[in-house]
């Protein structure tokens, strides 16, 4: 009788083992991202998956608890603020995942990770990075100046426009005639910093017309920044259409004394 409560205690102790173990969590943190072989990004959160089913998505720097422990596939995505907006976030279309097939999870352990991802190789790219022979863009019959480029002395390149004396600036890309519609998603990359509001559009070609299609008003930023714009939907509905341009238009502000605006690594993304 002895020897039989002896073996039900042994299998209640190795029961309740396994159990506290599943309920202590192990921990993963993530502070950044890289982007391989690229300095220009604006990665804001990891979406997290684990044996292919989300964990979560996480704002970064984050960290977080997991449960169970043991060995585990885990995915990661980059995620974005889809047109610049915290409460659209999404992963990027663009980027492949950073895949490690088994992580092993300990309970109550802390784990750093440091995804490395990059573009998918099937992406394809418009892109003015103001490093080339000439600019890539075309300043319209509206605009009253035209895109300068700039340099910092330190192989940095990039272009800029003031508007004082003036009223209207406006630039479009060339024509984009092999966008894909039916859903497939198209983005626009924006290095940008300025002092007033800008705004992104596109023309919209048809045989027999020109669509203009105001998408985005860009507010003020002191500093650089990266913005992801969302042109999905107005290339997916545009049936028929020829060709696209993208524009970004500054029209003056007259409480400052000048409108600054400064673009760098302008991409079309599909």
């Amino acid at each position: 009788m002895k020897k039989i409560t002896i073996l039900i205690l042994i299998l209640v102790s190795i029961s309740c083992k396994k159990e506290d173990d599943n309920a202590v969590p192990a921990y993963i943190e993530i502070n950044n991202i890289i982007l391989n072989h690229s300095s220009s990004h604006n990665i804001t959160d990891a979406w997290v998956y684990i044996n292919d089913n989300l964990q979560g998505v996480y704002e970064l720097p984050a960290k977080f608890p997991v449960l169970p422990s043991g060995k585990h596939k885990l995915r990661i995505k980059a995620g974005i603020k889809n047109n610049g907006i915290a409460a659209t976030r999404v992963p990027y279309p663009f980027y492949y995942s950073y895949i490690e097939e088994e992580t092993e999870l300990l309970a109550n352990t802390n784990i750093l990770i440091t995804p490395e991802i990059g573009y998918l190789e099937s992406t394809n790219f418009f892109i003015e990075d103001f490093e080339g022979a000439g600019i890539d863009l075309e300043t319209t019959a509206i605009s009253d100046t035209s895109i300068i480029e700039l340099n910092n002395g330190q192989n940095q390149y990039g272009g800029g426009i003031l508007l004082d004396s003036l009223i209207t600036f406006e630039i479009t890309t060339d024509d984009l005639n092999n966008l894909p519609q039916a859903g497939a998603p198209v983005y626009l990359e924006l290095d940008y910093k300025c002092n007033t509001q800008i705004l992104v559009g596109m023309y919209i070609n048809f045989p027999q017309s020109v669509l203009e299609k105001d998408l985005l008003w860009i507010n003020p930023k002191e500093n650089w920044n990266k913005i992801y714009i969302d042109l999905t939907s107005t290339v997916s509905e545009a049936v028929g259409a020829d060709f696209f341009k993208v524009f970004i238009q500054m029209k003056r502000n007259f409480t400052l004394d000048t409108n600054s605006v400064y673009f760098d690594n302008i991409k079309i993304v599909y």
